[in-house]
Parts: C-alpha cells; structure tokens; sequence
C-alpha cells in the first residue's frame, strides 16, 4: 500500500466527493440590503476646515491611526498611551477612516507623520516630540495650563 492509498484511508476527502456535494447544486444565500458606505465624520466638509474646527474646538486633539482603544501603529499607542496617561479627556481623529484627512493634517503642519498632537490650538509634534516632553515634564505644564481664549 502506498503513501497515497494510506492518505486516502484517513482522509476520505482526497479524491472523492461528498455525495451531497454532487447531488445538490449550490444556492447562493438571499440578499440582504447593502450597508451605506461609511462616511467619514467629516462629511463634506472640506479638508482644511474640519483640521481647523477639530483643533479649534478641542484642548488636546491627536491625530492617530485606529482609534486609542485600537490603535493601528506602535508610535499611536504610545502618544494615545501619553495622553491617557494624565487623566485628561482629548479628541482623537482616526486618520486610517479619511485618507484625505491623514494628508491634510499633514499638510496642514508640515510634519511628515501621523500621529500628531495638537494642545491648545497649536501644533506639538509627533510620537517622539510627546515622548520627550512627557520624560522631562514639560507634557503636564502644557496640559495644566489653562486654555487659551
């Protein structure tokens, strides 16, 4: 007996069929209505605008990939991971969700890379920037101050 015949005996699979496979053809299942296409929370707003008005309406606003509990990149957990880390609430945009988004936050500041941290209206900088001032505790004088008006 050889190797074949042996694979054969166990696994019954190999060369035959199942009769029911042969004896009923197969009926693709009902559809069902097609979800809308997920938008993004932008909606029509032009690009610029909704980076504007995001920072603008939030203290600490951080531009991630995935989302703080999902985060799709190592440097956006960490910067995610900072920020949680003071206990303070702060606004997260998931760029993954609007590709036009993760390039115009990065237009918008001229920086290359997501994430990127915004405290009080203005720019941070990236993953790293937010490590640095969080080891030296220049992170907690920025969070502690009070907000611009």
């Amino acid at each position: 007996m050889g190797l074949f015949d042996r694979l054969k005996r166990r696994l019954p699979i190999i060369g035959s069929r199942p009769p029911e496979a042969t004896s009923r053809p197969y009926v693709p299942p009902p559809r069902e209505e097609e979800e809308p296409i997920a938008r993004s929370p932008r909606g029509e707003m032009p690009v610029r605008d909704y980076i504007e008005k995001t920072v603008r309406e939030n203290r600490v606003v951080l531009f991630m990939k995935g989302t703080p509990q999902s985060p799709q990149c190592g440097f956006s957990a960490t910067a995610a991971g900072i920020l949680a880390s003071y206990g303070q609430p702060f606004a997260t945009v998931d760029v993954i969700a609007d590709m036009d988004v993760r390039e115009g936050v990065k237009d918008f500041t001229s920086w290359p890379t997501i994430p990127q941290i915004f405290i009080g209206g203005e720019f941070v900088g990236g993953s790293d920037i937010l490590k640095e001032l969080h080891g030296n505790g220049e992170l907690k004088k920025l969070l502690e101050s009070p907000p611009a008006t």
